[in-house]
């Protein structure tokens, strides 16, 4: 079965509501656990621009946000569904979001 890695990064208020969200959309299985993730925190950086309706910060000013970067897998089936899990509980209209394939290895 094809799986995926996804990386998405969020405000740290928000990473626990975003961990469960994909995780009961699927995302997070390893044998027989689920909500498997990885979480570490940094910075994450971002200017508004006009047309933009941010949850933090202001148009045309430079912002810093205390953010983490949630981790996890996800089967292929399930990957349309955590991608819309991640959208509806985080607070940015813009969610960075990565998808990475994964090759088998067994």
């Amino acid at each position: 079965m094809k799986n995926y890695k996804l990386v998405v990064f969020v405000p740290v208020a928000y990473g626990d509501r975003v961990r469960q969200a994909m995780g009961e959309a699927g995302a997070g299985i390893i044998g027989n656990y689920s909500h498997c993730s990885f979480t570490v925190r940094g910075i994450g950086r971002f200017r508004p621009e006009p047309g933009a309706n941010p949850a933090i910060g202001e148009i045309g000013r430079l912002e810093a946000v205390e953010e983490e970067r949630i981790e996890t897998v996800c089967p292929a089936a399930s990957l349309k569904a955590v991608l819309a899990a991640i959208r509806a509980a985080h607070p940015y209209e813009e969610p960075a979001i990565d998808v990475y394939p994964l090759e088998e290895t067994a």
